[in-house]
């Protein structure tokens, strides 16, 4: 959830600049590093996902990788069957403490 000015949460989505702004009011460190700090987060998130790894955040959550085998997928306008060749999907699975804040 985004925030205002303020820093009163809002609807939508939180987006980097959001998070560089949080980390600069939270801690305190300048814009410029907070910016730097969040993006060296994500790409090292990043990294660890693209080289096959998944990722574990303690009481948030966990994206980890999943691989799916070919299978027949049908088109449901002609009903006509196409291969779905084999892929890696990514996919979150939220903690138990993040669960039941959201369900609050």
């Amino acid at each position: 959830m985004a925030t205002d000015s303020t820093g009163t949460a809002t609807a939508g989505s939180v987006t980097r600049a959001d998070l560089a702004d949080a980390v600069h009011r939270e801690i305190g460190l300048s814009r410029t590093e907070s910016a730097q700090l969040v993006e060296q987060v994500l790409d090292r998130i990043g990294e660890a996902l693209v080289s096959g790894g998944n990722v574990k955040i303690s009481s948030f959550g966990g994206f980890v990788l999943r691989s799916k085998g070919l299978r027949v997928g049908r088109n449901p306008k002609t009903g006509v069957e196409v291969p779905i060749e084999p892929r890696t999907v990514l996919t979150f699975r939220p903690s138990q403490l993040l669960r039941e804040a959201i369900n609050k």
